[in-house]
């Protein structure tokens, strides 16, 4: 497989350090408000990595953070806490809002079939072990200690900017007219690995002792912490969005490394933005999408996980309601496609011919998962797949399989899901409509619905969904 590497600029070939399994780290919500679609997005992008890997025979030991405490409203340590700020906002508790809106997250991520990460882990859960690797940066003279919090040196990391391109001297330099929230910091750029709980956090509703007294982690620190905990000190792949390369993970390189003196992350994977009708998201603009928004239109949540399937993840995207419109439309098809098939049950031997298209097909796919995530063309290939002339169960035996990277749960088309009598009803039903015995029809119908379903009918095949 060959991934994009945003540490070295380039695609390369992608290979686990350990043979038997990937060390997989994705830089998971901030916990202080709604999932929106721009989240979903790079999640589902993280999703298909992941799946990717697995399809290539590959074992994924996958861990995702749980941000709910230390990430200040600015990440260069200004502002206040995003969970105090959420918290004064909705007149909640701290530990309410992070629990309310980590369930959401976990209801979206399930909407669009995002798959659990084997560990998810909280910050508030892993204190002590912040607190042991900033003992450790300590004790390397990579930290200095202010009034206000504990601080990473940059200075002290010659390797500092090598992931977004910046020179540290330029960072250094260049972050001398930023606003200053500490003034007795040694660099503007400096990172907090710990607050303390005074002055303007005086009244932080989150702390805890450590040796350099009360208060909460940085936000930084936690994503190191966490990994390095459940993954080891060098990791295989780590994602986020590209909002992340300047800062957050630069200060993850460089405390990683610092205090380890190893290679943090082998290989870096980021997802694009998101635009909406050509503007950023914002709550300002009214633009501000979840999955709610999609429920209450009646979108499948699938078809908006082939709609993002539809532009490569190093791509901007620009989301259009007749964008996802076409997608819901473009999905129903697909439903009634496997339907269809599921109703052919006549299986025999593949000619050579239909063999080879087989083959080409499976080659083709393989070919766009494996080189640098090119689900376009995946998707492109589904759905020549579709058309072909392929018998139906070698059809739908393809399309399973390619829904095991795709994620859309196709396989959840299957009618037999249904109770064997109304499936038998439903079988009488469509066999009448062949020889267009209408009232028998009709009957079948009242029939299954008293039974609590519905039979929606299509292109010479049907749907069954329960009330």
């Amino acid at each position: 497989m060959d991934l994009y590497n945003t540490l070295t600029k380039k695609i390369e070939h992608f290979k686990p350090l350990n043979p038997d399994v990937v060390t997989l780290y994705t830089c998971g919500p901030t916990v202080y408000d709604y999932t929106h679609l721009g989240h979903m997005r790079k999640y589902i992008n993280d999703d298909i990595l992941k799946r990717t890997l697995e399809y290539l025979g590959l074992k994924v030991q996958h861990v995702m953070n749980i941000t709910d405490v230390g990430h200040l409203v600015s990440d260069k340590d200004g502002g206040e806490d995003k969970l105090e700020k959420g918290a004064k906002k909705s007149g909640k508790t701290v530990w309410e809002v992070a629990k309310f809106y980590t369930d959401f997250f976990t209801e979206t991520m399930e909407a669009v079939n995002v798959t659990a990460p084997e560990i998810l882990c909280k910050a508030t859960d892993h204190i002590p072990d912040m607190l042991t690797l900033i003992k450790k940066l300590e004790e390397k003279g990579y930290t200095y200690v202010t009034k206000e919090a504990v601080y990473f040196d940059i200075s002290k990391f010659p390797s500092y900017g090598k992931l977004s391109g910046q020179k540290l001297e330029d960072k250094i330099q260049g972050a001398r007219d930023e606003v200053i929230v500490d003034a007795d910091k040694k660099n503007p750029a400096d990172f907090a690995v710990w607050f303390k709980r005074v002055g303007r956090f005086s009244d932080h509703t989150m702390h805890w002792d450590s040796p350099w007294g009360d208060g909460f982690p940085g936000w930084h620190i936690e994503c190191s912490a966490m990994s390095m905990k459940y993954l080891g000190e060098t990791i295989d792949i780590h994602t986020g969005g590209v909002d992340h390369i300047p800062v957050h993970h630069e200060n993850e390189i460089a405390q990683s490394e610092a205090a380890t003196g190893k290679e943090f992350v082998r290989y870096w994977v980021h997802s694009e933005f998101l635009q909406i009708e050509g503007r950023k998201m914002s709550k300002g603009l009214g633009n501000f999408l979840t999955i709610k928004d999609f429920e209450d239109k009646k979108i499948d949540p699938q078809s908006l996980r082939l709609l993002f399937l539809q532009t490569h993840y190093r791509q901007q995207m620009n989301f259009t309601w007749d964008a996802v419109s076409a997608a819901q439309e473009a999905y129903k098809k697909l439903q009634e496609t496997v339907i269809s098939l599921r109703h052919e049950n006549s299986r025999s031997l593949l000619s050579a011919e239909k063999l080879e298209k087989v083959d080409d097909f499976k080659g083709r796919f393989m070919n766009a998962i494996s080189t640098d995530l090119q689900m376009p063309q995946a998707v492109a290939v589904l759905f020549e797949t579709i058309k072909s002339n392929i018998p139906a169960p070698g059809k739908l035996d393809l399309i399973l399989e390619f829904d095991k990277v795709l994620g859309l749960r196709l396989l959840d088309s299957e009618p037999s899901r249904a109770p064997d009598a109304v499936l038998s009803l439903a079988e009488l039903r469509q066999k009448a409509r062949l020889v267009k015995n209408w009232k028998k029809s009709d009957e079948l119908r009242i029939a299954i619905e008293k039974k609590g379903y519905i039979v929606e009918d299509s292109s010479g095949t049907y749907r069954l969904k329960k009330k």
